[in-house]
């Protein structure tokens, strides 16, 4: 028996016993007039109170019995219904709690990983362009370098071609203005020294 049950038990009880007790309190008076009448009583003991009383009780002990331990076991399920309902919404809030944090991981996981990603990304850049710069600079120096030689090749070759063309114009020249200008004696006697100078 449960304590709500003792105590509506205990409750009826007292009030049955006070009943019972009433016709016996000092200052009731009883049905006892001195005709030997009932009237002027407030409580007449007779057998129509007993019978009432037994009603009471049966229909008290059926009561408790079609009703009020239903009402108990439905109000104890409901009881336990909702204290279950409390603790799931308690464990989804713990379970929602752990997910958020695991979210909230999660996401500065994913920014640390975005972000070395970025700066691998941004030094492979630099990377990348430092080696386009040294290349280009290399290519230009290099084509410098071949644009000097050929350069050197084709000032040495037009010196060349200068010289030649200047020796042979001079050649001509020479030639031309000894034919002018000297005569047989001379040419013998230029000869003759070139060959004495030759001998010596």
């Amino acid at each position: 028996m449960s304590r709500r049950e003792a105590v509506w038990i205990g409750s009826v009880a007292c009030v049955v016993a006070l009943l019972l007790a009433v016709p016996f309190a000092p200052g009731v008076v009883l049905a006892a007039s001195e005709g030997g009448g009932h009237e002027g009583g407030l409580i007449s003991l007779d057998r129509s109170l007993i019978v009432q009383l037994i009603n009471f009780v049966i229909l008290l002990v059926i009561l408790t019995r079609l009703l009020y331990r239903p009402f108990l076991a439905k109000m104890q399920e409901r009881t336990e219904a909702i204290q279950k309902s409390l603790e799931e919404a308690q464990a989804a809030r713990a379970e929602a709690a752990r997910q958020q944090a695991e979210n909230e991981t999660r996401l500065r996981a994913a920014h640390a990983e975005a972000a070395a990603i970025r700066a691998q990304a941004l030094k492979e850049a630099a990377d990348e362009q430092r080696r386009l710069v040294e290349a280009a600079r290399a290519e230009s120096q290099r084509l410098l370098d071949s644009a000097r030689a050929q350069l050197d090749a084709d000032v040495r070759r037009a010196r060349e071609e200068l010289r030649r063309e200047v020796g042979e114009l001079a050649i001509s020249v020479a030639e031309k203005l000894i034919r002018k200008s000297l005569r047989d004696e001379e040419h013998r006697r230029i000869v003759d020294d070139a060959i004495a100078k030759v001998g010596h």
